[in-house]
């Protein structure tokens, strides 16, 4: 019987055909995730576009892309904002100098590691705000801010059921929450 191997490094990722699977790996450990629900993936794209249409032009909005947080953290974020100049169009793998905005939505399986883990990891590696969008009773999306003197993230807002998200910063964003509810949530 063979260990589990705990000494993967993000770098080792590269090696797997792009066949899009969710692979991260957290402290060494090689993680995979099935495919997201229906209602996940839409609820993705549509905070996605909405974040879009406010976002600075200095920013980029993207989607499922892969955030190198340590040369042994590596995650797959559902959304990110990041600098535009380190967007370029073949680029999958975004820095946490280069992120303003990590927005993860909590799926079956994956609570503790949306919820504790991956801010942690985020907060550790200094990227400003974090977003944690969560769909159990309606959407609520929980608003975080690093503290850089902490590196931790303390809330900062949270909005649920009619909110309407009306932040100053990482931008000026004002999203209605039923402009990201998915039909089939």
């Amino acid at each position: 019987m063979s260990a589990v191997r705990n000494d993967w490094t993000a770098d080792e990722l590269d090696a797997f055909p792009e066949d899009h699977v969710r692979r991260e790996v957290l402290d060494g450990v090689f993680r995979t995730s099935r495919s997201l629900p229906s209602s996940h993936q839409a609820l993705t794209a549509l905070l996605a576009v909405e974040l879009t249409r406010s976002c600075p032009e200095h920013l980029l909005v993207t989607h499922a892309n892969e955030l190198v947080l340590s040369p042994r953290r590596r995650i797959t974020s559902d959304v990110l904002a990041v600098n535009f100049s380190a967007a370029q169009p073949d680029t999958n793998k975004f820095h946490p100098a280069d992120t303003a905005l990590v927005v993860e939505v909590v799926s079956d399986g994956s609570e503790h590691i949306d919820s504790v883990i991956k801010p942690a990891y985020c907060a550790e590696a200094g990227i400003p705000f974090y977003w944690l969008v969560e769909t159990k009773d309606g959407i609520t999306v929980s608003v975080y801010e690093l503290n850089r003197d902490e590196k931790i993230y303390e809330p900062l807002e949270t909005f649920s059921g009619d909110d309407t998200i009306v932040l100053d910063r990482p931008w000026r964003i004002e999203i209605p929450l039923s402009s990201v509810r998915p039909r089939n949530l």
